[in-house]
């Protein structure tokens, strides 16, 4: 099911939005080249809100203990270990969509 979960303009370029789909909360991320993406958000260490961490190129850095989390596939970086849930995301006509 495809949902829309706002505008593109809506989510800055490098930070996160936190949107509550169901009972789904999932963090968005807007890239510096304009890719969209969408996770738990929900860091599997602490339960960090990852809607608040950083975005560098395809990752998100949890804003409790700077966490790596790969934004496509969700997966935490070595030498740490866990992953979140991805969602894929799209835009068209400058509305953003995500993929439950």
């Amino acid at each position: 099911m495809k949902v829309e979960v706002g505008t593109l303009e809506q989510l800055p370029k490098r930070l996160g939005k936190c949107v509550r789909v169901g009972n789904r909360e999932l963090a968005l991320f807007r890239t510096s080249d304009d890719q969209v993406f969408a996770v738990e958000n929900r860091c599997p260490h602490r339960g960090g809100d990852l809607s608040q961490g950083i975005v560098s190129g395809e990752f998100v850095f949890c804003p409790l203990h700077d966490w790596k989390i790969c934004l496509k596939d969700g997966r935490v970086q070595a030498p740490d270990e866990g992953c979140v849930k991805t969602y894929r995301a799209a835009v068209k006509d400058g509305l953003v969509y995500v993929e439950l």
